[in-house]
């Protein structure tokens, strides 16, 4: 199958309304837009976040409607622009968000690779409470590329980082979904990015 999504004309709050689209299950894929035209009310029905008023979304040909939430969010990962970290070490802060799955704690080499993958090589003792927005974002992201979903959906993933930092961030993060065979949906306002690193790009217009 070639699409992890199909996306039938879902309408969302009575004032979003969606063509069809279809994502492609492999590679990086862009959703541009103007502001409000719903880019991150698509990811978040994208992950049953959110429930379309009308119309249909299928994820690998089912209706993620009819399919367990919790289990479509584990393979369907959706990183927004709230971080949500505890006050605790970057390695306590790995262990809990295992715990919460129910998983093995992951090891400090593993920590420490996909810190280094999202250009967030902190020591593993370092508390994330006064940390800079930029450097919690990493974390955060680190945290949720290392569960391994099918599907990477980032809202702004570059928002507070500096250009250099973003450029760093996305060429690993590509080069990595693509490795892994993983679907990464990106909703950005930085047409460079875009450019760069989009092996598709879907464009949502106001009402539609």
């Amino acid at each position: 199958m070639e699409n992890v999504f199909i996306i039938n004309q879902p309408k969302f709050g009575g004032i979003l309304e969606y063509p069809k689209l279809e994502i492609r299950r492999r590679g990086v894929t862009f959703i541009k837009g103007a502001s409000g035209a719903g880019k991150s009310t698509l990811l978040k029905l994208l992950n049953g976040s959110l429930s379309p008023d009308e119309g249909s979304i299928l994820y690998n040909g089912k209706d993620i409607l009819e399919m367990d939430t919790i289990e479509l969010r584990r393979e369907v990962i959706l990183i927004g622009q709230n971080v949500y970290l505890f006050d605790l070490t970057v390695r306590e802060n790995f262990h809990e968000y295992y715990s919460y799955r129910d998983l093995p704690a992951p090891d400090d080499e593993t920590i420490k690779k996909f810190l280094k993958l999202c250009h967030a090589d902190f020591s593993l003792e370092e508390s994330c409470v006064k940390m800079s927005g930029g450097e919690r974002q990493r974390i955060y992201i680190a945290i949720c590329i290392s569960l391994m979903p099918k599907v990477i959906l980032m809202d702004e993933p570059t928002s507070a980082l500096d250009g250099n930092t973003s450029k760093v961030l996305m060429e690993n993060l590509s080069e990595f979904t693509r490795q892994n065979d993983m679907a990464m949906i990106v909703v950005s306002h930085d047409p460079i990015l875009a450019e760069n690193y989009a092996d598709n790009v879907i464009t949502i217009e106001r009402g539609n």
